[in-house]
């Protein structure tokens, strides 16, 4: 029996779809008229070399492969989930109002946790983030090792979750590592020379910083980081998962942003700039964005070798099969 082209490449793409998660795509949340969809782009490459010129330092080593949000969180996202969630809950989210397609501002770090924990339950999946009261800005407790999903590593972060906000490593790789050269830039443009500044647009090597009036629409902030991802410098300061010390030991640590904002020079919006505030500062100049993960992340085999691998598996079934005819 012989296999033709048409089998060889369903099989192939089936091996391949079995041991490689997809992380990139549009995710529908909500409910009737409150739906609203988040695209994700997969940042790959599990286990880059850190960075040694930022800050921190080191940083942007990531052993898995994952998801971020092509684009900040908007203003219209927290309204569906105010419609969906907040207002029966008590657990309305407030922000900035300078429109609907505009970056979601003024939320804290312990409102976007809750925001994120909502995409998870919404779609059946774990929690991210424990909370033991019940206040929409009260601080998480730990995550301990009687609770499924605990990770020593990480305890603000339950492993089983699929949404969660992006920790300093995965969120300074999907900004400043350029896996077609193995290495990092500067600045989330894909470059060492500070990009154009730009009040809005998405053309190649520009940012949203400089003095602009204020923040663009989320889908106009700029030129792509090398992964194609915007505005990961400038437009908005994004929070981090991680605590500013990065170890997540305390539930009222600082936790980091990074990024910059409109109206930064060209060192805010640099890999050589991170901030952190309380996690239940609201801040106009702070705004945030979604990473997806494998529930626990796995470590992808390199496409190159897993497609090589597989070629070579079916090819010997082939020539058995013919050697049998």
């Amino acid at each position: 029996m012989r296999l033709c082209l048409s089998q060889l490449v369903l099989a192939l793409t089936s091996v391949i779809a079995s041991v490689a998660p997809i992380h990139a795509g549009n995710v529908l949340f909500g409910t009737g008229s409150n739906q609203f969809t988040m695209e994700f782009v997969t940042i790959g490459n599990p286990g880059n070399a850190p960075d040694t010129t930022g800050n921190p330092n080191p940083a942007g080593s990531v052993g898995y492969a994952f998801g971020i949000g092509k684009f900040e969180v908007s203003e219209d996202m927290i309204n569906k989930y105010n419609a969906n969630f907040g207002i029966a809950n008590s657990l309305v989210i407030t922000k900035d109002t300078r429109g609907t397609n505009k970056p979601a501002t003024s939320v804290s770090w312990n409102e976007a946790a809750r925001f994120v924990n909502w995409l998870n339950t919404s779609t059946g999946n774990q929690v991210a983030y424990k909370f033991a009261t019940s206040g929409v800005n009260d601080n998480i407790a730990l995550w301990n090792s009687g609770d499924a999903g605990y990770d020593a590593s990480n305890p603000y972060r339950n492993s089983l979750a699929k949404y969660v906000l992006a920790s300093t490593n995965e969120w300074y790789k999907a900004a400043f590592y350029d896996p077609n050269i193995s290495s990092y830039w500067d600045y989330a443009t894909g470059s060492n020379v500070a990009p154009t500044a730009v009040a809005s647009g998405t053309s190649s090597g520009t940012a949203v910083y400089l003095s602009q009036p204020g923040p663009a629409d989320v889908t106009l902030t700029g030129g792509l980081s090398p992964y194609g991802v915007m505005g990961l410098s400038g437009n908005v300061w994004e929070w981090q998962e991680s605590s500013d010390n990065l170890t997540n030991s305390s539930s009222s640590s600082n936790r980091g942003y990074q990024g910059g904002y409109w109206s930064n020079d060209s060192l805010n919006i640099s890999s050589s700039n991170r901030g952190t505030f309380l996690p239940n500062v609201e801040n106009p100049f702070i705004g945030f964005r979604v990473a997806s993960l494998d529930s626990p992340p796995s470590v992808v085999p390199e496409p190159s070798m897993m497609v090589i691998g597989t070629l070579f598996g079916l090819g010997g079934i082939i020539a058995r099969r013919r050697v049998k005819k």
